[in-house]
């Protein structure tokens, strides 16, 4: 009578686990060569998530120390005319009477053309504008200097300048402390140059405009007067009700030629520009990662073709056709691990880096990161599926007897 067979026994995971790094470890050029494809998918993922997510941190710090309660004030279309409209000379008066507001202040716009010297021609102003500037502008818009002074109550009448960042490296001018101002040519004297300031994303028609006082405008450049952008700063819990009311307040008769917008509005819309690239990389990520997984299921099936002996030889001293299919598997999850480990430490590298370069604070989201882990494992056990029921239906007699 012979005896029953002993029942087979489970592998214990750690055991398993084992199993698949031997595998892995025996291999190494192969390897590596299998998990760079996954390496690369998901430092693509990581850094296509984190380098926006970094920028829009950067973004939402910038909009909240300039204020995100900055509305603009601005002529729009007269329709019966054909023409432009204007503003009232009264409208920084009637938009302060508004309870909620704070802070007004306006620019005008003036015709004259700013040139380096009067040897420019006329017609070569490189986009730079030239506008009239009331004195808390600086204030309202929350802009710095980055060189200089602004406008005060001393030079605002007489024939000084202060430059937006743009204009001051179009014209090439920049004033030097301990030196004499620099000069440039507006309309038909020259202007020292006080200052230069800061970028202002809230208001970047500054960052292309030189801005005079506003009664030297009137005095030296014909300016009526009249503002051409009315800058307003609003209680924050106010700003759409202020919003609602400013083109009423600014022009009772024809409201409808007044055009308010609220900067960081426009910002927003950026940010939603920014995301539909970022969904556009995000799918180019998608595929490096679904070629790393072809690689990791293209080295499995070879690596079962290189191993049919060792198969057939655990098969022959009692390993299940169950234990063989695990094994398989598990050198296909470590191998995608291998390269998911290396992905996310590559892709945070990348984000860090690039946002330490453009001064932001470096956001690596954690479901990000969780995510990427679950990529990879995800791709070992799908690209290794097939290789592993491969393995395992190999029967001993064939497996042993290959060359």
């Amino acid at each position: 009578m012979s005896r029953p067979l002993p029942k087979p026994t489970r592998l214990p995971p750690a055991d398993v686990a084992r199993l698949g790094v031997v595998g892995v470890r025996t291999r190494p050029l192969r390897t590596v060569l299998a998990a760079l494809g996954i390496a690369i998918g998901i430092a693509a993922l990581v850094a296509v998530v984190g380098i926006p997510a970094s920028n829009q941190a950067a973004l939402n710090a910038e909009i909240a120390a300039l204020g995100p309660n900055l509305l603009t004030v601005a002529p729009g279309a007269d329709l019966a005319a054909g023409a432009r409209a204007r503003l009232p000379a009264e409208s920084v008066a009637m938009v302060r009477r508004i309870a909620p507001v704070r802070a007004v202040s306006a620019t005008g716009t003036v015709t004259a053309s700013v040139r380096r010297n009067d040897l420019v021609p006329a017609a070569e102003t490189g986009g730079v504008r030239v506008a009239a500037a009331r004195l808390d502008l600086l204030e309202v818009l929350r802009a710095q200097l980055r060189v200089g002074v602004f406008l005060d109550a001393a030079t605002d009448r007489y024939p000084v300048v202060v430059l937006g960042s743009r204009a001051a490296q179009i014209l090439g001018v920049e004033p030097l402390p301990g030196q004499p101002p620099p000069l440039v040519w507006i309309q038909d004297r020259s202007y020292a140059v006080a200052g230069v300031l800061e970028p202002t994303p809230l208001a970047e028609e500054i960052d292309y405009t030189a801005l005079v006082g506003w009664p030297a405008a009137q005095r030296y450049l014909g300016f009526d007067g009249t503002p051409g952008t009315v800058y307003v700063r609003a209680d924050d819990a106010a700003v759409e009700a202020v919003k609602g009311v400013l083109g009423r307040t600014v022009n009772p008769e024809r409201p409808n030629e007044v055009m308010v917008s609220r900067p960081s509005d426009v910002l927003a819309a950026q940010q939603l520009t920014d995301r539909a690239f970022s969904a556009l990389f995000l799918g180019l990520g998608a595929v490096a990662l679904l070629v790393g997984g072809i690689g990791v299921a293209n080295t499995m099936v070879i690596s079962v073709l290189e191993r049919r002996r060792e198969i057939g030889l655990r098969r022959a001293l009692g390993a299940s056709a169950r234990q063989v299919c695990g094994q398989f598997l598990a050198e296909s999850v470590v191998l995608a691990g291998i390269g998911g480990g290396l992905g996310l430490l590559l892709g945070s590298a990348v984000t860090a880096g690039y946002a330490a370069s453009q001064g932001w604070p470096a956001v690596l989201p954690v479901p990000v990161l969780l995510g990427g882990v679950g990529a990879a494992v995800a791709v070992g056990v799908l690209a290794g599926v097939y290789p592993a029921i491969r393995a395992a239906r190999l029967a001993p007699t064939v497996a042993l007897s290959a060359q």
